[in-house]
């Protein structure tokens, strides 16, 4: 009786021992779905033990001499030398003031502006305008790229057409905007977002329709499917295209600010340019060039910081 219970027994413990052995199996087998969804495509990840030996053996790099080494500064020459080059012409007297205003005037210009009160106004209109627009169009060509990239009849039924919108000029825009929505901030936010919305969408709807087939297939294999699958695989898969793609709307934006301001504005930077052009005053309208210069490399600056660390969370190889 006892060696019976005690075969019973531990057939008990060996069947618990296979079930524990097998849940452990399916954890690890998820983990690496997961981790799957940042690697590239037909690549499998690696155990924990042998990232950390390669780990151990990387040198370690001390990224506050990385930040401020004399290589960040070569980005510099060049605008320094256009400087340079533009204050010879405007002084050797190559192009008159009118045509060329030299540097001193610009800056002149800008603090007339400002004391004014009316620089930091044109600035912040245009950023406000670009920031509302820029993310409008970039949640619209995220949620419309994730549809046409996941569903292969609306990506056949809708994606022409998109296509063919993309290709319309911006200005060709702005008589429908202005006749649809009027004058006022709304028809120039909506251009804003037209310009962003195309980028986003192009780059998202792309990098979906080329995920690995086998990593979704092993995903639904583990019971993730809807917003779930979308969340934990597809999307961190193509987190670092997508983010390239905000890269490029947030310039579009830009773009299409000044698009939108050139007619029917009366703040904002794009219209400072058009109002220094009627009024002859030629570093005003210098001045405006400049600051979108300025404006557009400092939030391009932001999303690549943002990219970057996406990049090192999401490696693609």
């Amino acid at each position: 009786m006892s060696v019976t219970l005690k075969r019973s027994g531990g057939q008990a413990s060996i069947r618990e021992s296979a079930v524990q052995e097998s849940s452990d199996q399916k954890l690890q087998a998820l983990d690496a779905v997961a981790e799957g969804a940042a690697a590239p495509a037909g690549v499998h990840p690696e155990n924990s033990d042998t990232r950390t030996r390669k780990k151990s053996r990387e040198p370690r790099v001390n990224t506050s001499v990385k930040r401020f080494s004399p290589k960040n500064l070569v980005g510099l020459l060049l605008p320094v030398a256009l400087i340079a080059l533009w204050y010879g012409l405007s002084t050797a007297g190559v192009f008159t003031a009118v045509q060329l205003p030299s540097p001193t005037k610009v800056i002149a210009a800008g603090f007339e502006l400002a004391q004014r009160g009316d620089l930091l106004t044109h600035v912040a209109i245009s950023t406000q305008r670009v920031l509302l627009g820029f993310l409008i169009g970039a949640v619209l060509g995220l949620v419309l790229g994730a549809l046409i990239g996941l569903a292969v009849p609306a990506r056949l039924v809708a994606a022409p057409t998109i296509g063919a919108l993309r290709a319309v000029p911006s200005l060709a825009w702005v008589p429908l905007l202005l006749l649809w929505v009027g004058i006022g901030e709304n028809s120039k936010v909506t251009l804003v977002a037209i310009g962003a919305f195309f980028p986003v969408y192009t780059t998202v709807s792309a990098a979906l329709a080329h995920v690995d087939v086998k990593l979704v297939e092993a995903a639904q294999a583990f019971g993730l499917k809807g917003i779930r699958l979308f969340t934990t695989v597809q999307l961190p898969a193509v987190l670092p295209s997508v983010v390239s793609g905000f890269r490029l709307a947030l310039a579009q934006a830009w773009l299409f600010l000044v698009a939108a301001e050139l007619l029917g504005a009366s703040m904002g930077l794009g219209y400072l340019l058009t109002d220094s052009q009627n009024n002859g005053r030629t570093d005003r309208m210098l001045l405006s060039i400049v600051l979108l210069a300025i404006l557009g490399k400092l939030t391009d600056a932001l999303i690549g910081v943002f990219e970057h660390w996406v990049k090192a969370k999401y490696p693609t190889h």
